[in-house]
């Protein structure tokens, strides 16, 4: 029977690669502009929210876990102004992916269950529930994503067929 530690890293690896595609599909037809644009008054543009994904991974995984020294600025993941090129900010966060997914796999069994704290994340206290929690968020903004991508298509006119 296989080790639960190899199974739980193969899993994550899978899923935090599913986040990547999944972004991608939604992401990848919008076009620059629409990428920065928000479709309501309130909330956020998907390039923000791909800072936002790339920054929360880059800092709970790569700093805390892959000890990377990556420095987050949070505030600028939801207010940058700057409409950063959307090709550099995918790839900001496929790196980011990579990261985690050899940070994953590069823990030993005993590792899943290290010791682990961070701010903002009182409830993560061991590498396996920071990696959970950060797959977690990813999913979720996923969703406001398709939400976004969705509204777009609408006030667009354009179907997403």
């Amino acid at each position: 029977m296989e080790h639960l530690a190899t199974t739980v890293a193969r899993e994550f690896a899978v899923y935090y690669e599913e986040a990547r595609a999944d972004v991608h599909k939604w992401v990848d037809p919008l076009s620059q502009e629409e990428f920065w644009m928000k479709p309501y008054p309130y909330g956020n543009s998907v390039g923000h929210l791909v800072l936002h994904l790339t920054g929360n991974m880059s800092y709970y995984i790569g700093a805390r876990v892959a000890q990377n020294r990556y420095v987050r600025n949070r505030d600028r993941e939801f207010t940058e102004s700057d409409k950063l090129d959307k090709g550099r900010v995918l790839e900001a966060f496929d790196r980011t992916i990579d990261m985690v997914v050899a940070t994953v796999g590069a823990q030993a069994p005993d590792d899943w269950l290290a010791p682990y704290s961070a701010e903002r994340e009182p409830e993560a206290t061991n590498r396996f529930a920071i990696l959970l929690r950060c797959v977690a968020h990813a999913h979720h903004h996923l969703g406001q994503i398709i939400y976004l991508r969705q509204e777009l298509a609408r006030q667009s006119g354009d179907s997403l067929g």
